[in-house]
C-alpha cells in the first residue's frame, strides 16, 4: 500500500468547528469565572498555582501513571515483532515518530494511546483485542489511537481538565472553609456572604465546565475515528471493529473491566459500555451506533473518491 502523508488527509470541517467552538466557550466560561472571583477579592492566583503544579505533574507523568494503573507492560520489537511492525507502518504513514508499545494482559478487547506529543507517545493494546479482531480491524484500531496522538488530544484535554480540576479544588476548599469558619475572601464586611456566593458560582461553573469538557472528549473520539480511518484507508474495518467489540463487552468479566477503569477516558471503547449502549451528556465517548454510522458514510465517500 502506498505511504500517505497526513498532509493529504482532511479532518471533518464540521467536527473541527464544533471542537473549536467548545474550546472557545470553555475559555469564555473560565475567563468570566476569574473576573468574578477577582471582583470578590478571592485569592484565585494562589489556588491556580497549587492546582497548576498538580496538573503539570500529571501531564508530564501521564504515560507512566496510566501504565502503572492499567497494568500495561512495555514490549520491545523482539518480544512483539508483529505488533511493532504494524504500528511502525501506520506511524510512518501518518508521518509521526514510532511510539512506545505496551500490552495489557486482559480479556477485555480494548486499546488506548497517551502522550503529551508525538515524540512522547504510547500505544497500548489488550491481549483480548488481538484475539478477537482480524488484522485489518486491528490496524484500523491502531490507526485510531495514533490519530489521538497526531491530533494532540492529550494536550487539549489536559487544559480542559485543569480548568475543571481547579473548580473542583475550589469547591472542596470552600466547603471546609465555610464548615469551620476559616479562610474567606479579603472583603472586610461580609466574608460569610462572599464565601457563599463564591461557592455557588463555583458549583455552577464546575457543572458547565464538566459538560463542555465531556463534549470535547466525545468530539475527540469522532475526530480520531475520522483521522484514523484515513490513516488506515479502511473506515469499514474500523466500523467492523466497533461492532465486534461492543457486542463482546457484555461477556467480559468485571475483574477485567476494573483493570482498565482508570484509563476509561482514553480507551477505544469505554469499559462501562454494555452491548453497544448509548451515551449521554455525562459520557466520555459518543454512542457506538453514531460512530459506526459516520464511518460507514466516510467509507462510501472514500469509495467514490470524495474525502
Amino acid at each position: 500500500m502506498t505511504s500517505l502523508g497526513m498532509r493529504k488527509f482532511k479532518r471533518d470541517p464540521g467536527l473541527v468547528s464544533r471542537m473549536y467552538f467548545t474550546m472557545f466557550m470553555l475559555g469564555v466560561l473560565y475567563a468570566i469565572f476569574a473576573i468574578v472571583l477577582w471582583g470578590l477579592s478571592f485569592p484565585i492566583v494562589f489556588v491556580g498555582l497549587i492546582v497548576g503544579g498538580f496538573a503539570v505533574f500529571q501531564y508530564v507523568m501521564s504515560d507512566r501513571m496510566i501504565l502503572w494503573a492499567s497494568g500495561a507492560k512495555l514490549v520491545t520489537a523482539e518480544q512483539e515483532p508483529e505488533l511493532h511492525r504494524s504500528i511502525k507502518r501506520l506511524a510512518d504513514r501518518a508521518e509521526m515518530p514510532m511510539p512506545k508499545v505496551a500490552v495489557i494482559n486482559s480479556n477485555a478487547p480494548n486499546a488506548f494511546a497517551t502522550g503529551r506529543n508525538p515524540s512522547n507517545a504510547l500505544v497500548a493494546v489488550t491481549t483480548g483485542i488481538r484475539e478477537r479482531l482480524s488484522e485489518r480491524e486491528l490496524d484500523a484500531v491502531l490507526s485510531h489511537e495514533l490519530a489521538h496522538v497526531r491530533n494532540r488530544d492529550m494536550r487539549v484535554l489536559a487544559i480542559g481538565n485543569f480548568l475543571v480540576t481547579l473548580t473542583s479544588f475550589l469547591m472542596t476548599m470552600l466547603f471546609w472553609s465555610m464548615l469551620f469558619g476559616g479562610m474567606g475572601g479579603r472583603g472586610r464586611d461580609n466574608n460569610g456572604g462572599t464565601m457563599v456566593m463564591v461557592y455557588l458560582v463555583t458549583i455552577l461553573v464546575y457543572f458547565i465546565g464538566q459538560m463542555l469538557v465531556l463534549a470535547l472528549t466525545r468530539y475527540r473520539e469522532f475526530g480520531a475515528d475520522h483521522s484514523g480511518a484515513e490513516i488506515s484507508g479502511d473506515p469499514g474495518a474500523l466500523a467492523s471493529a466497533l461492532e465486534k467489540i461492543s457486542g463482546e463487552m457484555a461477556k467480559i468479566p468485571d475483574k477485567d473491566l476494573r483493570k482498565l477503569q482508570t484509563a476509561s477516558a482514553f480507551l477505544f471503547i469505554p469499559v462501562a459500555l454494555r452491548s453497544g449502549g448509548g451515551a449521554s451528556l455525562f459520557s466520555t465517548h459518543p454512542p457506538v451506533a453514531e460512530r459506526i454510522r459516520r464511518l460507514r458514510e466516510l467509507e462510501r465517500r472514500m469509495s467514490f473518491g470524495m474525502r
